[in-house]
């Protein structure tokens, strides 16, 4: 075979390879679409409960290191819960430089409510990590005042005045030891409002919503900004001493729950906000980055395989659409258009959620795949 035809050979070959990448990718988003627990749904809320006849005893946790600028925007939200039951806050100040503690003090001094208690747990031993050793202090401080449910909440969530009460309602109602929503995250800069809905969709895409609260699956995940946790089931679980090492430790969290015979829901928020800026990429990026490779057990085959299938899933139909318009491949521009089609389609939902607009659908629907 002479040149020209080795030529011609060469680029079949490539156009094959790419109509049938299109192809593995639209066999990929076939089944997301209808087999992972439906997650591009964005219905899955706090779910119809009644009241209690008798409202449960409550303790929040909130760790807290170096916030003193979110504080003021998030601490009164918790001191004006308007719980019909006994409920206080324990606020644990991991070692803050910033002052988080005294204007803690400060604010429930100003803004009254619930009863506050800031304390302290001093350096964590090597073998946790500071956020989970904040945390054990702050539910060894609480577990004093006997309580049926722990809340335990980041410092840069504001809550809404019925937050706890729907969320006690709901654990109450559906036999729940976890209630956990995912907090409303700030999309006001344009990183955020390119990033946020992906990172969301993406969770969503790990961690289908719908299969988590239904019972007898091994899906189990969490929403580390707001986490009610029945005491009973924190204590059986040994939470949070058998996750003290985790990265990722709202799931690690929800599954150590689950696997102890727990039941766990997570769901978006209505009602449950953060009140933490991402003005840069770079602050995106490390929310985004520093539990990734953890989730990976830190294993570069496991990095290079979920590369390998996020290039498949996410990057392939939009290459397949150009390679195959140039080519001449009729083939690999319908799979691949097709392809695209369901990926854009089911990112219009968190698109809505979060009040963006929808030409965003077909730019980037993984935080690690943006194409815009």
């Amino acid at each position: 075979m002479g040149g020209p035809g080795l030529l011609v050979w060469g680029r079949l070959r490539r156009v094959s390879a790419i109509v049938w990448s299109a192809a593995g990718s639209l066999a990929a988003w076939g089944w997301l679409l209808l087999c992972q627990g439906f997650f591009w749904r964005t219905d899955v809320r706090l779910p119809p409960s009644r009241d209690p006849e008798e409202w449960p005893p409550v303790c929040v946790v909130v760790p807290a290191r170096d916030e003193a600028a979110v504080l003021p925007a998030s601490l009164p939200s918790l001191l004006a819960q308007e719980y019909p039951g006994r409920a206080e806050v324990f606020l644990v100040d991991d070692g803050s430089t910033d002052g988080t503690g005294e204007l803690a003090r400060a604010l429930a001094r100003r803004h009254g409510g619930l009863p506050l208690t800031v304390g302290s747990p001093g350096e964590p031993p090597a073998d946790w990590t500071g956020k989970l050793w904040a945390v054990r202090h702050g539910i060894g401080l609480a577990r004093a005042r006997g309580p049926e449910y722990l809340l335990l909440t980041d410092a840069d969530i504001a809550h809404a005045p019925d937050s706890l009460r729907r969320l006690v309602a709901a654990a109450r109602t559906g036999g729940f030891d976890v209630v956990s929503q995912m907090a409303w995250l700030r999309v006001e800069s344009g990183w955020e409002r390119l990033v946020v809905p992906a990172f969301v969709y993406f969770f969503a895409q790990l961690y289908p919503f719908r299969r988590i609260g239904r019972a007898g699956t091994r899906t189990a995940a969490a929403a580390g900004g707001c986490v009610l946790l029945r005491a009973d089931a924190a204590e059986r679980a040994r939470i949070p001493d058998a996750i003290r090492q985790a990265v990722i430790d709202d799931v690690a969290l929800a599954r150590a729950v689950k696997g102890s015979g727990g039941r766990v829901w997570l769901g978006l928020a209505d009602g449950v906000d953060s009140v933490r800026p991402y003005p840069r990429l770079a602050d995106l990026w490390r929310m985004v980055s520093r539990s990734a490779y953890a989730q990976l057990r830190h294993s570069p085959p496991l990095l290079a395989g979920t590369v390998a299938g996020l290039a498949l899933v996410y990057l392939v139909p939009p290459v397949a659409v150009a390679v195959g318009a140039v080519a001449g491949s009729g083939a690999a521009v319908l799979l691949g258009a097709a392809a695209w089609l369901v990926m854009s389609g089911t990112y219009v939902p968190m698109l809505r959620y979060y009040r963006q607009p929808l030409w965003l659908a077909p730019c980037c629907r993984s935080p690690r795949s943006c194409i815009c």
